[in-house]
């Protein structure tokens, strides 16, 4: 039996993003990305001038929906909190790594591991 490939990932974020109308957007969904998430944003301007700026253009290309927002783009991620920054830059990178936003544990008593699914606000 062929195991399905999940590409999108649910997640809530710490704060929330507040938009200009005092709306709060906390649940989002996050795709895995592709090459081109991270190439093509080498070649923007915004990204050659400083390089920390890549975080913002990728991040807005792999997060598919964030609230009731109709579009997420750069404007938007400049917005977000430094937390829920953070938390979707660890995010990013723990769906792209393994491909699951799950967490390896180890029960301290018996020394179980297991997988601690990792998508309520903050992480595990």
């Amino acid at each position: 039996m062929s195991k399905i490939l999940q590409t999108e990932f649910p997640f809530t974020l710490p704060r929330g993003y507040a938009d200009g109308e005092g709306g709060l957007h906390r649940e989002g969904v996050m795709r895995l990305a592709t090459a081109a998430d991270e190439i093509l944003p080498l070649k923007d301007p915004r990204v050659q001038g400083n390089p920390a700026y890549l975080v913002v253009i990728v991040l807005a290309r792999v997060i598919t929906r964030l609230g009731t927002l109709a579009d997420v783009n750069p404007r938007v991620v400049e917005g977000l909190f430094a937390s829920d920054l953070a938390y979707l830059q660890e995010l990013y990178n723990r769906i792209n790594g393994n491909g699951t936003a799950a967490v390896q544990a180890v029960c301290p008593r018996c020394e179980h591991a297991f997988a601690v699914e990792a998508n309520g606000p903050g992480g595990a």
